[in-house]
């Protein structure tokens, strides 16, 4: 009897007990159903957890240039999809697919990074197809 009370109090104290991996934020400040295009400058990129972040002095075409607030994987995801923390470097000009904020400011999530050197590296996926301008998928062989 003394043995099952300590295994439950045990228990409910390991219940009670606040787990760090489970602290996660939500997607929904975004809308994974659009994106847009913005081409531009690399103010910053952090490669970082538990997101990296990437800033950006950019716009959408005939829009002015501001600084966009773009988040991404966590380093070790992004090298997965063949990242190296190496890849932006500050002041290069890239063309990022955004999956945008639903509230319209100038953030979201990038999802394509199309680099100086013409590699297109992924980040998040997004149920929309990029808009005009944005990095195409490569071509698909018959079969």
């Amino acid at each position: 009897m003394k043995h099952s009370f300590a295994a439950a109090l045990l228990g409910l104290a390991l219940g009670a007990a606040p787990w760090p991996a489970e602290a996660h934020h939500s997607f929904a400040m975004f809308d994974m159903t659009k994106t847009l295009t913005i081409t531009g400058a690399v103010k910053d990129f952090q490669w970082s957890n538990p997101h990296s972040w990437l800033y950006v002095l950019g716009s959408e075409p005939g829009k002015p240039a501001e600084t966009w607030s773009l988040e991404g994987l966590s380093p070790s995801m992004l090298t997965r999809k063949g990242w190296r923390s190496t890849d932006l470097k500050v002041g290069d000009k890239v063309t990022v697919v955004v999956i945008p904020l639903r509230d319209g400011t100038f953030g979201g999530a990038f999802s394509l990074v199309t680099l100086p050197d013409g590699r297109t590296l992924e980040s998040y996926a997004s149920r929309a197809t990029p808009q005009a301008g944005a990095p195409a998928d490569p071509p698909q062989e018959a079969k």
